[in-house]
């Protein structure tokens, strides 16, 4: 057909142990066409949202992990950070009232195929 698709699966993880009765709650996974913009999201439950930072990472196929950016919650604001080669190319975004950060990817590429990774901080 001339285009390739994108493959997503989405994870999620705790960058900490022993977190009984916390959850992460993730996107469904997703093909997309190279071009197309696609939005992941991570929903939190059993602990104080606004009170962590969480993180963002992939792994492509056959390839090590890498990080995407991250948002320090402080109170009702957040502050994204992204990995100086992605930026431009994700947005960080959350909603505090439904405890939910997203992912947005602009314009996909063959190599963005991976399994994406939302992660909280451990305290």
């Amino acid at each position: 057909t001339g285009w390739s698709v994108l493959r997503w699966r989405f994870n999620v993880c705790f960058l900490s142990t022993g977190v009984t009765g916390q959850t992460l709650t993730q996107s469904e996974a997703a093909v997309k066409k190279p071009g197309e913009s696609h939005r992941l999201t991570c929903t939190a439950s059993g602990f104080t949202f606004s009170s962590y930072w969480m993180a963002w990472i992939r792994q492509p196929p056959g390839k090590p992990m890498e990080w995407i950016g991250y948002i320090i919650n402080s109170g009702s604001t957040y502050d994204p950070d992204y990995a100086a080669s992605l930026k431009g190319q994700f947005t960080l975004t959350e909603d505090v009232s439904k405890s939910t950060q997203y992912l947005e990817a602009k314009s996909l590429k063959t190599e963005d195929t991976a399994v994406y990774y939302c992660a909280r901080e451990s305290h």
